[in-house]
């Protein structure tokens, strides 16, 4: 059996190598490095499969999520609401604008925001509303939207875990995470269901106007050259990453078929068994599972973490800790009692080995560590 990588970039390459390498010499040769062919080819077409009107790449999630904030307009004192139970970075941009973050606890087995706690936080000072599609399926856009149109707040979607997934709205219609809210923003870092060898992100907008507000923002604040019409930032994405990601956005609907055929043998080997919740799925949202995320209970898990690596299998906890329990957020003054599904999640949740790559052999063996060792508790 071959080793088990909690992502295994080396096994996915091996399949596409040839495409790779003859695209990556390709932009060698031209030394169109930066916003060459291949950047405006990744456009179109990642356009084309989103079905949205505009896609503005950038270099990498975090700057998504900031280029987006500021082409809102949001200012220091301005209010966002988003989740407790992500990665910082979704919390980190808007501390860094001077905004203050508003934080709400997450359904405890979709692990997205509660849409009722949302709508509860709003005040005259929120300006924007920042739902994440954590660990590989969307929040309940219908909810977010409806919300959102309510009481005039757009909506941010966080897409950088989901990508690739569709969300079955109550219109009738079926729409890819990231296209719904008035703004969606995801990451191309390597060990995401899209992602290059480096770093990269994009921003995804229907409106024409905000579209050239997020270029504007993302190239130093100007139109045109050498004419600044507000403080903007460099952020690009470069042609060397854009021409790996044309080639594996034609692969991302096999990847998240592989992936969810992972999901299902986990499934079946861990049903019915009272020490492991496996992952909820939201029926209107697909789940290509970026993360492969168990609820424990009544196990230990620093010891099954440890167990399962000395057993060659990584395991990974996301996220540790509440992010209102850090020192960067201490400000906020935020109690865990105010969150008792995240303060719960933190404490219970791992994550096992999910990558386009696993094969039955290495699924057999990581369940059967697992049961082995919930079976000693």
């Amino acid at each position: 059996m071959k080793a088990i990588q909690m992502v295994d970039l080396v096994g996915q390459y091996d399949k596409i190598r040839s495409e790779v390498d003859e695209a990556l010499n390709r932009v060698i040769e031209s030394a169109a490095f930066i916003n060459g062919p291949e950047v405006k080819a990744f456009q179109s077409e990642l356009e084309t499969y989103l079905g949205v009107k505009h896609v503005i790449p950038c270099a990498n999630g975090t700057d998504a999520l900031q280029i987006a904030l500021m082409a809102l307009g949001l200012q220091p004192g301005d209010e966002v609401i988003t989740s407790n139970f992500t990665f910082v970075a979704t919390v980190e941009v808007v501390a860094l604008l001077g905004i203050k973050p508003v934080l709400v606890d997450v359904d405890p087995d979709t692990f997205n925001l509660i849409p009722e706690q949302v709508e509860a936080a709003i005040t005259p000072k929120t300006k924007a509303i920042v739902p994440v599609h954590l660990f590989g399926q969307c929040a309940d856009m219908d909810a977010f939207l409806a919300i959102g149109k309510k009481h005039g707040i757009p909506i941010v979607e966080d897409n950088a875990q989901a990508i690739g997934s569709r969300f079955r709205s109550t219109d009738g219609n079926t729409y890819m995470s990231g296209t719904m809210g008035e703004i969606g923003c995801t990451s191309f870092f390597p060990s995401k269901n899209l992602g290059c060898f480096g770093d990269g992100g994009a921003v995804f907008t229907q409106s024409d106007e905000l579209a050239g507000r997020i270029r504007m923002m993302a190239n130093h604040g100007q139109r045109e050259r050498y004419y600044y019409d507000e403080v903007g930032v460099n952020s690009r994405l470069d042609s060397l990453q854009a021409a790996i990601l044309r080639i594996k956005l034609r692969n991302l609907d096999s990847y998240a078929q592989a992936r969810n055929k992972a999901a299902a043998y986990y499934d079946k080997a861990f049903a019915g068994n009272p020490h492991i919740q496996t992952p909820a799925r939201f029926g209107k949202s697909d789940h290509v599972f970026h993360q492969y995320t168990l609820k424990l209970n009544g196990v230990d898990r620093k010891e099954m973490q440890a167990f399962l690596q000395s057993k060659g299998i990584p395991a990974m906890v996301y996220y540790p800790v509440p992010l209102h329990a850090h020192k960067a957020y201490a400000n906020l003054g935020l109690r865990d009692e105010d969150f008792p599904n995240t303060v719960d999640l933190c404490s219970r949740v791992i994550s096992l080995p999910m990558h386009t790559e696993l094969d039955e052999e290495q699924l057999s063996y990581i369940t059967s560590q697992v049961l082995a060792f919930t079976a000693q508790s």
